[in-house]
């Protein structure tokens, strides 16, 4: 089976997973993943020879494998999807007879183009329209972090400010405080994390250290419950 020319693009992810890179650093990677889809995981060499010095925001946006080899895990997971959708077509059109294939035929290009979509957001859509993806409260924070880390901040004083968030959010239904369901907590949370402060002792702060009462925990605990 020859190379796959494409892979799907979720302009929307990408642009928010890239809100922090400057416009060559962002050239940087879309060259990178373009390199990954057609020749796998990486060498590191490969990866230089792209960013020419070592890029530790363009590095971050991969993983490295047993092989000390990077990967975008994304870009890996949805190749992977529309390989296995375009096999299980190839398999039917094989088994159908003359007609079936016309009709599958007729209809290929349509599914083509949704090959890559979550199996869990078509499910949602068509079964199950009031789940929504709530990511655990560690996911929440290392994403939180990331984005500190881009803004050059350090993230501890921040941590009980985002915890309340997350709890205040998930407690709600997964809904914002206009009571609207959050459908892209990443994006929800890009634009409220410039509104979040430090605590220091039950005051917002900017101050660089973090430090605040048991009652004062104890007290915004409660607001978030009620």
């Amino acid at each position: 089976m020859s190379k796959d020319p494409a892979f799907l693009f979720y302009s929307s992810d990408f642009l928010t997973g890239t809100m922090f890179l400057t416009d060559d650093q962002v050239g940087k990677f879309i060259r990178l993943l373009c390199l990954q889809h057609q020749k796998g995981h990486l060498r590191k060499k490969d990866m230089l020879k792209i960013c020419k010095t070592y890029d530790e925001d363009v590095f971050d946006m991969f993983k490295i494998d047993g092989q000390k080899m990077y990967y975008n895990e994304r870009l890996e997971t949805e190749a992977n999807k529309r390989k296995a959708y375009s096999e299980s077509r190839r398999k039917n059109r094989k088994n159908k007879d003359e007609s079936s294939v016309v009709n599958i035929s007729k209809t290929y290009v349509k599914h083509m183009e949704n090959e890559n979509e979550n199996e869990n957001e078509n499910e949602n859509r068509n079964k199950n329209r009031n789940r929504v993806n709530i990511p655990t409260e560690k996911e929440f924070l290392e994403y939180s972090y990331t984005i500190y880390k881009q803004l050059g901040k350090d993230s501890e004083p921040f941590k009980f400010a985002l915890l309340s968030k997350y709890n205040s959010w998930k407690d709600n239904g997964w809904k914002n405080g206009h009571g609207k369901p959050i459908k892209n907590w990443k994006n929800n949370l890009n634009n409220t994390i410039p509104h979040i402060k430090g605590i220091y002792n039950g005051k917002q702060s900017n101050k660089n250290e973090l430090s605040y009462s048991t009652e004062f925990q104890e007290e915004l605990a409660r607001k978030i419950q009620s």
